[in-house]
């Protein structure tokens, strides 16, 4: 038996009538009456009763039109899947992402992401730069969205977010009034920081811009999270300096005033796994790069 079989015996039912039913399929009635009979033969059942004035099912053919129409339902239903998932329109995105993109690129897009793909089940962890690249290494994440430098012969990224720091302040500290400050002017701060092996970059570039103030900061506190230095900050523990975005995450207590100086530029860079191209992926950096 083959599929054609059950569409041409679907659209006699449909009809009752082998003329219409012939003319619907686009064949010759004989042809159309031989397929029916070799069904018949096939399954040892009458599938229609026939007499010169009418065509009717019998009680075994209303069994098959019933079963055969979801089959063919189904089988149509499978193809449209899988065409959708060649096409990255339906599947699972394991997205991992540093949080201050959270605060930036990230929401706004994968609104619009999900606006487009509503099939496509979306996974998120906020991990650091090192446990994102392990996670891509290791095909539990399919994107990162984390710090530079990602030096991995396997993955590939792409800048899509470039910042200045700011300073993040308590809203009861002397400088909290200024419109702008000097680097300088923090030299005898205490400040929070996140360990270098979280964001190597990043701590770097801080680094470098109190150096450029001409002293080396006094670390009282060390934090993972961003939001955790901010709420460090709100509790008057010492100051920090930030990526420009967090000050969308609107922390109470807390005032974020940019530097007077030219300061390094805090990136954010989309990273996936070369050999892990699959179509939902394509869509998803598609939209993006």
């Amino acid at each position: 038996m083959e599929l054609r079989h059950l569409r041409y015996f679907l659209a006699v039912a449909e009809e009752l009538h082998f003329g219409r039913a012939a003319i619907l399929s686009q064949m010759a009635q004989p042809p159309l009456s031989q397929l029916i009979n070799q069904l018949e033969t096939e399954l040892g059942a009458q599938l229609f009763a026939r007499t010169r004035r009418k065509v009717e099912l019998t009680a075994a053919g209303q069994v098959l039109q019933q079963e055969a129409q979801q089959l063919l339902q189904h089988l149509e239903q499978a193809i449209r899947k899988t065409q959708q998932a060649n096409r990255g329109e339906v599947g699972r995105l394991a997205i991992a992402f540093v949080s201050s993109a959270m605060y930036s690129l990230l929401p706004d897009y994968l609104k619009q992401y999900r606006e487009q793909y509503p099939q496509v089940e979306i996974v998120l962890h906020e991990l650091s730069t090192q446990e994102q690249i392990q996670g891509l290494l290791d095909n539990r994440l399919d994107i990162g969205f984390m710090r530079p430098p990602i030096a991995h012969d396997m993955l590939r990224s792409r800048s899509v977010l470039k910042e200045p720091l700011v300073a993040a302040l308590p809203l009861t500290h002397r400088l909290a009034s200024q419109q702008s400050l000097s680097i300088q002017t923090m030299q005898k701060e205490l400040f929070i920081l996140f360990p270098r092996v979280m964001a190597t970059h990043l701590y770097d570039q801080i680094i470098s811009l109190c150096h450029q103030g001409d002293f080396s900061p006094t670390v009282v506190q060390q934090a993972a999270q961003m939001q955790t230095i901010l709420s460090l900050v709100a509790a008057e523990i010492g100051v920090a300096i930030v990526p420009a975005s967090l000050q969308n995450l609107q922390r109470r207590g807390v005032c974020f005033i940019p530097f007077q100086d030219s300061t390094p530029q805090a990136e954010v860079c989309v990273v996936w796994k070369q050999d892990q191209m699959t179509p939902t992926v394509k869509t998803f950096l598609q939209g993006m790069l």
